[in-house]
């Protein structure tokens, strides 16, 4: 390595090291508490990050020691290029960047101490939940998903506005927006993924006309009312994101008695990846005005990963504890030998492949009797079901992740159309779902990711075709058998080496095509989705 070069990287990691791990401490004390001057403290520490990626000067040095790069080493010109990517996307007015990270941090603290009311009584996000879940009256039903909405009319103005700011960025680093330049600079790009979610959409059109037409059928009986009187706030999901339970089992049963935590930890640590010194660090249930979802932060890259939940004891957060847990297994095992810039994950939709891996186990029948316990008769009488069920969450996410990409990519593209039409256009061709006569409220805001995570919808998707594919691997290739619908990994070593060695521990030294055919044998592709998830279901 020349001198030129080692001096960058000391220079470099002396600037990014401290202040993102300063930047991420701040973020988790902010989030857990609703504390305004730890949102704020947060920002300035963002804002004095963004400072060195836009440093015009440090960016000059680095498009030099680039040229002097011999790739004779790939580690160093994967540094090198990741790098390089962090600050082409920075090298607009630091102005600029400050007014986008200031107001981005305004509406995130709205979002995280927003809470619907209904006639006078407040509701967190689980009590909407479960009330959308059980209610029939109509009228309530209505009232309690219209106030699910109204942090969109809050904040739809205020997003525009960082629309047109993160849109103002890109055209000056010479991209048509901002949706475009971020993809590109996260080693993906806007065909790749049309391509991809093009063929998803044509391998589940029909199965999802089926599955549509029963859920239907059973919401009609439940409220006792006909077709053509469905409306949004009877499909038990504020967003018909996984979609209500219509196949007769209920997996809030086998965890209602159960503590979350404990069956987390035993799982994993008999995987092989411990995640207890991750749990003791992270902050899982409900505070007044703490985040009301869930993340993982890695907070240094030297170990210190934690979680944030709000944890109850049913299916719903069995599944997201584990799927955050599988994000913070793979930083936990990223090799610890390779410079700060690698330790990290591949691509983000890498991360959330090993996510729904693990977040999909929860609605395994099998996995329930190895972790909690039931008889065979019992596994028999709901495996059907049980499969229908995650059946049916895969098909109904597939088409609200082709909304949400699809009105994501329309909306950099041209914020000033009437976005209101716009989402219920895409909802109604996407997901089936009509549009209450008359409403023209921003219900595309009421979504967090469109503001605060943007240009990222698409990775859940890409994460879920990888993790099929993934899942296909370890049964047929290391567990050696054919049944892909069947395997808990309970107990399973071998699997979590596999994913330890040939998956987590090479961090971003690969890029993400690479790391996927290196561990699976191919390129991403949807057949295994569509093999575990698109065709017929069971008999129940």
């Amino acid at each position: 390595m020349s001198e030129q070069i080692l001096s960058f990287l000391k220079d470099y990691e002396s600037k990014v090291i401290n202040l993102t791990t300063r930047v991420n401490v701040c973020y988790f004390d902010a989030t857990i508490s609703g504390n305004p001057e730890k949102y704020n403290q947060a920002s300035e520490f963002q804002v004095e990050l963004s400072k060195v990626y836009s440093d015009k000067d440090m960016f000059k040095q680095l498009i030099c020691v680039m040229k002097e790069d011999d790739k004779s080493d790939p580690v160093l010109t994967r540094q090198l290029s990741l790098i390089y990517n962090e600050f082409a996307i920075n090298q607009f007015d630091p102005e600029l960047h400050e007014k986008i990270i200031k107001l981005s941090t305004i509406i995130e603290e709205r979002f995280s101490t927003f809470r619907a009311k209904v006639d006078s009584k407040v509701y967190t996000d689980n009590e909407i939940d479960e009330k959308l879940e059980s209610e029939t009256d109509e009228k309530i039903l209505r009232k309690v998903w219209e106030a699910s909405k109204d942090i969109g009319s809050e904040v739809a103005d205020d997003v525009i506005v960082l629309v047109k700011l993160r849109n103002e960025a890109a055209r000056s680093l010479g991209f048509n927006n901002y949706h475009t330049m971020s993809l590109k600079l996260s080693e993906l790009d806007v065909e790749t993924i049309d391509k991809l979610f093009d063929e998803l959409y044509e391998l589940t059109k029909e199965s999802y006309a089926e599955l549509k037409n029963d859920i239907d059928d059973k919401m009609c009986a439940k409220c006792g009312i006909g077709k053509n009187e469905l409306m949004p706030w009877h499909y038990e999901d504020k967003f018909f994101q996984l979609g209500p339970k219509i196949y007769n089992v209920d997996y809030d049963n086998y965890y209602k008695d159960e503590d979350i935590v404990k069956l987390s930890k035993d799982f994993f640590s008999k995987l092989g990846l411990g995640v207890e010194d991750i749990l003791e660090k992270s902050d899982l249930y409900e505070k007044d005005k703490k985040y009301q979802h869930a993340y993982c932060t890695d907070i240094d890259r030297e170990g210190d990963i934690r979680i944030v939940c709000n944890i109850k004891p049913n299916h719903k957060w069995m599944g997201t504890v584990l799927h955050e847990l599988g994000h913070a297994v793979y930083d936990k095992f990223i090799s610890a030998k390779l410079p700060w810039e690698l330790r990290t994950h591949s691509h983000v939709f890498t991360t959330e492949a090993i996510a729904m891996l693990f977040g999909r186990l929860p609605s395994n029948p099998y996995w329930i009797k190895d972790l909690i316990g039931m008889s065979d008769e019992e596994l028999e009488k709901i495996s059907s079901a049980s499969f229908n069920s995650l059946r049916s969450e895969q098909l109904i996410f597939s088409r609200w992740s082709q909304l949400m990409y699809r009105f994501e990519k329309q909306l950099y593209e041209n914020p000033d159309q009437d976005l209101n039409a716009l989402w219920w256009e895409l909802v109604e061709k996407y997901q089936q779902i009509k549009k209450p006569e008359g409403r023209d409220n921003p219900d595309w805001a009421a979504k967090i990711h469109l503001a605060l995570y943007p240009a990222y919808y698409h990775n859940y998707q890409l994460g879920e075709l990888l993790a099929s594919q993934l899942n296909n691997y370890i049964c047929r290739k290391v567990l050696k058998v054919e049944s892909i619908n069947k395997q808990s990994f309970h107990n399973q070593k071998d699997v979590g080496e596999y994913l330890k060695y040939l998956f987590f521990s090479p961090g971003a030294l690969y890029k993400w095509d690479e790391l996927i055919e290196k561990a699976t044998g191919e390129p991403i592709t949807p057949k295994y989705y569509a093999e575990q998830f698109v065709g017929s279901k069971l008999v129940v």
